[in-house]
């Protein structure tokens, strides 16, 4: 896929949340060698010094399998670095602890700083600022945004001069956002998929009460296509014109999530995934509610 910033962003990534550090680098070394060309990473999945390992030992010495500039590289900024004098800090620490000297993507992780009160501070329009100054240093190629929704989206444009290239979200069957993506693409915004497959190994995947990878229309079209259920909700995303990063540390899983080439979902399975009645978030936000604000609940949080 191409970005709004002319680079190249592969439509397969892996995802490292909820990825142990001591099972990490291995994971991210193996998919590097493997063929993966696009990682996806935050300070917050506390991971990135081991992924920074495996980066270091997949792009040079005796065990490099691939070049720094082969790999489209994602990482984000977290709620508490929102200031405009945090952004760059955050950023280049990021960069030492993956032990890189630029990212592909840096993303505003959510629109969240962790402050109390009626207004969101620092601003949105204070954050994105900071992060548009990352690209004449030349340590971003290009900077988007995370769990933003078309309001959020709307209000950062009447300010920003740089638009996002990126809006990372969660999306599956389950969870379609027909509306977001849509809006995404009309702003030339490219949509990247998060827990694709719906995250059962997380907390929150476990807490959701829709099994993803158990459902049996999912189940059905992957007898149909001699494919795994995973493979199905990969492809899907995949025809639908998004990124998607499905998370992985087994191998098995890891050589299935690739296996993308040479087939597609019939237009009837589409069809039957894209008309799931039942539509809920996984991942709620509900741990950035707070009774003083600047958001107050669910439906403020997500302007829903």
């Amino acid at each position: 896929k191409i970005l709004n910033t002319g680079a190249r962003v592969p439509l397969l990534g892996i995802g490292t949340w909820n990825s142990a550090p001591a099972e990490v680098g291995a994971a991210v070394y193996r998919a590097l060698k493997v063929g993966y060309r696009h990682v996806d990473c935050s300070p917050i999945y506390m991971n990135e010094p081991e992924v920074g390992d495996a980066f270091s030992k997949a792009f040079s010495g005796p065990e490099a399998v691939v070049s720094r500039e082969d790999v489209f590289i994602t990482s984000k900024l977290w709620n508490s670095e929102h200031a405009a004098a945090d952004v760059e800090p955050a950023c280049r620490k990021t960069l030492r602890d993956l032990q890189l000297d630029y990212l592909d993507l840096y993303l505003i992780h959510w629109p969240v700083t962790g402050n109390t009160g009626p207004e969101l501070s620092p601003s949105t329009a204070e954050t994105w600022a900071a992060m548009e100054a990352l690209l004449s240093k030349g340590i971003v190629k290009a900077i988007g945004i995370s769990n933003f929704s078309i309001k959020k989206i709307e209000d950062l444009l009447h300010t920003a001069k740089i638009i996002p290239a990126m809006n990372q979200v969660e999306l599956h069957p389950y969870w379609k956002q027909e509306s977001l993506i849509k809006f995404c693409r009309q702003k030339g915004i490219a949509v990247t998929a998060y827990s694709p497959l719906g995250s059962p190994d997380t907390k929150y995947g476990m807490k959701y009460k829709f099994k993803l990878l158990q459902d049996p229309a999912v189940n059905a079209i992957a007898a149909q296509v001699g494919k795994s259920p995973a493979q199905v909700l990969i492809r899907w995303a995949l025809q639908r014109g998004t990124i998607v990063i499905p998370k992985s540390v087994e191998d098995h899983q890891m050589d299935e999530n690739i296996d993308m080439e040479g087939w597609d979902l019939p237009p009837s399975a589409m069809k039957l995934l894209n008309s799931f009645s039942v539509q809920e978030r996984m991942m709620k936000g509900d741990m950035f509610l707070r009774k003083t604000g600047p958001y107050k609940t669910l439906a403020e949080f997500w302007d829903e």
